[in-house]
Order: C-alpha cells, then structure tokens, then sequence
C-alpha cells in the first residue's frame, strides 16, 4: 500500500463535505493538530460506531488541539443521512468535516484502496487507515484496521499525547504508557546531557546485564518523570 509514510506530507483534500462544496484541509486544520479517519462506505456498522465514538470524545480531542476529519467514498447527501443514523445509534453529534470522495481520487493519491473489496459500481473500497497530522501536515503516526474490527480511540488519545510530548520534549514513552507515567530520557542524550536536562538525579537508570561494570557515557534505559504534568 503506498501512500504517506511517517514524516511525509499528507496531501491536502479538497472538495465537498456534508456541509462545503469548497472543503481545504489545510485551512481546515491552521496550526493545529490533525486526525484523519478513512471509512470504506457510509451506512456500514463499524464506522457508524467509531464516528459516534470521535464524536463523543471531540472534547478530549480539543484539550489536545486536535481538529477531526472523516473521509468516506460517498456525497455530501450521504453523509447527511447517515450522520442522522449516527446521532440516533450512539448519541454522537459529527459536526467536524466528512470528506467526500465518491470517485476515489484521494483514495488512490492516498494509496489507501483495497482492490480485494468493491462496493455496488465495481468501484475498490477504502482501507480503514487513520493518519495523525503534525501542524506542519506531515504524517506522525499512521495505523490501519480491516473492515471487521473497530478502530480503539482510547489508544489514539494514548498515542496522541505522546506524539505531543515527544515532539516538545527530549523523551520517549515506554510499552502501555499514559499520561502522567514515567518516561524514558531521549536515548541520543548522553548521561551529562540527561543531567543538563532533567537535573542531576532527575531521571533514574535501570541497571542492566549489558552494561555492569563498565563506565558509559550514556546509559540507555534511563526513566524521568512525565514532564507534561510536573
């Protein structure tokens, strides 16, 4: 599957949602954060349930100057109705955009077609890829489900608020790490650059076979505290 990798720029979409006929992403998302969700087909029970859900949590993702932005290959019309059926099955309100893609055009740029599954016109359906935006449009994080298993925005919260930190801060965030745990001190940072950092004694190393009896500069499993919430 080609497409954006990490890093790279995400295309810019522009078109129609389920309220513009002029939609720009990029004007869409200024300098915040973006999550863009791609859905095979409107009215399909997966996606109706994970739309409700980031509906639910636009709260959570706006502490996290996070904008949202569903893509589906159907029109505006579409969505319109199926945002109705939304709302009714699981009390989400979707008031971010909906993109519309009918024609598949950003699908294939985006290289997110799955030509194994075809809707009604023979036309390939999306994979259900989901895409983490830097503010300066290049892909931080990319994930994609099959059709039959619901994407987790519990973990795409998780992931987020480490992006965030990582981004801003000489650290990285170990196995099931959530806010306000401990995190690991930037492994290019030498032990003297940790204590210009973090101060001295403010990070613990965690001794390891590998490395007793010897004098290194730098340690390489080294924890501090989650300096998001000092």
């Amino acid at each position: 599957m080609g497409g954006p990798g990490l890093n790279d720029k995400f295309p810019n979409l522009q078109g129609s949602t389920q309220d513009s006929d002029t939609f720009d992403l990029y004007e869409y998302l200024d300098y915040s954060w973006g999550l863009v969700f791609m859905h095979p087909a409107d009215f399909t029970p997966v996606c109706t349930t994970e739309l409700g859900r980031a509906a639910n949590l636009a709260d959570e993702f706006e502490k996290r100057n996070v904008k949202l932005c569903g893509f589906s290959c159907n029109d505006g019309d579409s969505h319109k109705g199926w945002i109705e059926d939304i709302k009714c099955a699981t009390g989400g309100e979707v008031t971010f955009p909906l993109f519309c893609d009918p024609d598949r055009e950003y699908a294939v740029k985006l290289g997110v077609v799955d030509k194994a599954n075809k809707d009604v016109k023979g036309l390939p359906l999306t994979v259900r890829s989901v895409y983490v935006l830097k503010p300066d449009k290049t892909v931080a994080l990319t994930m994609a489900y099959p059709a039959s298993t619901g994407r987790n925005f519990d973990e795409i919260l998780r992931v987020i608020d480490s992006l965030q930190l990582t981004a801003e801060k000489s650290t990285a965030t170990p196995a099931d790490w959530k806010r306000g745990e401990d995190v690991i001190v930037n492994f290019p940072l030498t032990d003297a650059m940790a204590d210009e950092t973090f101060g001295r004694g403010g990070y613990r190393i965690v001794e390891v076979p590998s490395e007793k009896g010897k004098d290194i500069p730098k340690h390489y499993l080294r924890y501090t505290k989650d300096p998001s919430v000092a």
